[in-house]
């Protein structure tokens, strides 16, 4: 799927629990971050609890440097997630600021 204009990132899914967990790779095709398709694995498991469900995220695979820069993204997307799941606007793409400039080849300053 295209990530920001011009900027695809691809997988496959790898395991499917209807309503409980997916597993999937993923990595960018283009190359702008050294993720290459197939080289790290999402999981994403959820639980009920208390008529409240719980989503964890978990993204392996990724090298030092990649793991701080993912760490800052996967949380602004699963807010974006509960927004739309709750009926609310979700707000900006964090990754529009991106779309004129390109993605970030290092990680971002907080995320060192």
């Amino acid at each position: 799927f295209e990530i920001m204009p011009g900027e695809f990132c691809s997988g496959r899914y790898v395991e499917l629990v209807p309503a409980r967990r997916v597993v999937f790779t993923w990595g960018w095709e283009s190359g702008a971050l050294p993720v290459p398709p197939g080289s790290s694995t999402v999981e994403v498991d959820l639980d009920e609890r208390d008529g409240v469900t719980h989503v964890r995220l978990t993204h392996r695979g990724l090298d030092e440097a990649m793991r701080a820069m993912h760490a800052d993204g996967w949380p602004r997307y699963l807010q974006r997630l509960a927004a739309v799941a709750e009926g609310r606007d979700p707000g900006p793409d964090p990754a529009a600021a991106y779309a004129q400039s390109g993605p970030p080849t290092t990680p971002p300053p907080e995320a060192v």
